[in-house]
Order: C-alpha cells, then structure tokens, then sequence
C-alpha cells in the first residue's frame, strides 16, 4: 500500500500536547491526541483502529471542536487505500 507523508502540524501537535497533559480530557481526545503526536515527526501513519475511532468521532455530535480537530488530523494522515 503506498505510504501517506502527510503530517501532523505543529498547530495541531500543540493541541494534542495539551490535550494529552490535560486530566479533564477524555479517552477518546487522549487516543486521538497520542495518535496525531506520533504522527508529527515521522513517516508512521493512522492505524486502521484509530480511522475507525476518528471517523465515528468526525460523524458524531458528542464531541467538541477541538477533539473533531484532532481526528481530522488523524483521518487525513490515514493509508488512502482503506
């Protein structure tokens, strides 16, 4: 499967370190967080896990901004393929 290069941003790294440091932050904007950091720096890409949990966070009214952010970030970084 042909890999993606996109990147996490550092804008939305930023987000994703205070997301990850903040004790009021839930499950689901950590494991979003944790996924778009360790995308920031290398050629890793979104697990098909993390699509699954991005793509229901990205269709649901549950969540705020900031964590349909973090999973834009992570839906956009994902292998085109699947």
């Amino acid at each position: 499967m042909p890999a993606n290069k996109k990147k996490t941003s550092s804008k939305v790294a930023s987000k994703a370190a205070k997301t990850l440091s903040d004790k009021n932050s839930s499950k689901t904007a950590k494991s979003l967080a944790a996924s778009a950091l360790a995308q920031s720096n290398n050629k890793k890409q979104t697990g098909s896990n993390m699509e699954d949990l991005a793509s229901t966070v990205m269709s649901s009214s549950k969540y705020n901004k900031e964590t349909k952010s973090l999973a834009g970030s992570v839906l956009s970084q994902s292998n085109k393929k699947r």
